[in-house]
């Protein structure tokens, strides 16, 4: 895999359809396996490694991801860029279920350890001022508004560890911050891919209103209903991806592949 970046993409099962030449390799980094080996191939005539991030069984809950060892599988592979999918609940009434949120921040609530490939004795102190890669971001949005997919362009996500779905308190609490979705795995994935030094785009799929909305419109979340909504879905969340995958251009203008250099 060595003529030129790869694009990493880390998301479901369900988008192994989307690789075109598809060859699976079995990676193991000095953090452990990946939650699935690492799959190649070709999406939209863009070179490709994607891994599913609660293992190709979906037998991984949030909480026990490790997230380091699928991060620096996409890194010894040769990825350059990572295209993450997520699924994740509105707390906004603006954000419709179905809609498409590309995140440009996110609030860590989480509690599981690691979070970091820096434990000691190197100390590194990554800005994470801009979590998101802007020039991924602005492809995204052109791609996203080309398809004419309901979307917003920017989000900020609270992260918390799961798998539990949150209480109505930190429902009304995280409204009340003015935050705007809500994620089990957004972090400490996107602080790595930082970490490693790897361009990142988020495409948030809104599976549900967390605690409900404030008219009750819509009920509180169940997973039968977000397993639901991602199946009847995922022909849009694929060709949203597969139009990401194929607008990040390789010259990039951004400080993500030096991150590490102003720590």
């Amino acid at each position: 895999m060595s003529d030129g970046p790869l694009i990493g993409v880390i998301g479901g099962s369900g988008l192994y359809s989307l690789i075109d030449d598809a060859t699976t390799h079995d990676v193991t980094t000095e953090y452990g396996t990946p939650s699935s080996p690492v799959t190649t191939g070709t999406i939209g005539g863009r070179r490709v490694a994607f891994i599913t991030r609660h293992g190709v069984d979906h037998s991984i809950p949030p909480h026990r991801i490790d997230h380091r060892a699928n991060v620096a599988a996409l890194k010894h592979i040769g990825c350059d860029a990572v295209v993450t999918s997520s699924a994740v609940g509105s707390l906004r009434d603006e954000i419709r279920t179905g809609d498409f949120v590309l995140c440009d921040q996110f609030v860590d609530r989480t509690t599981t350890p690691p979070v970091t490939f820096f434990d000691g004795p190197d100390v590194v102190h990554v800005s994470m001022v801009e979590p998101y890669c802007p020039v991924l971001r602005g492809a995204a949005t052109k791609s996203l508004g080309e398809l004419g997919e309901r979307f917003h362009p920017r989000g900020t996500a609270v992260v918390f560890s799961g798998p539990r779905f949150s209480t109505r308190a930190e429902s009304e609490w995280f409204q009340a911050m003015g935050w705007d979705v809500l994620s089990m795995t957004q972090h400490p994935e996107v602080t790595l891919i930082r970490e490693a030094e790897m361009c990142c785009v988020n495409l948030s799929f809104v599976t549900d209103a967390d605690a409900g909305t404030s008219d009750g419109s819509e009920p509180p979340v169940t997973a039968a209903a977000v397993w639901r909504r991602l199946k009847e879905n995922q022909p849009r969340i694929k060709a949203a991806l597969a139009a990401i995958v194929a607008s990040i251009p390789a010259e990039r203008d951004c400080d993500c592949r030096s991150a590490l250099s102003r720590t």
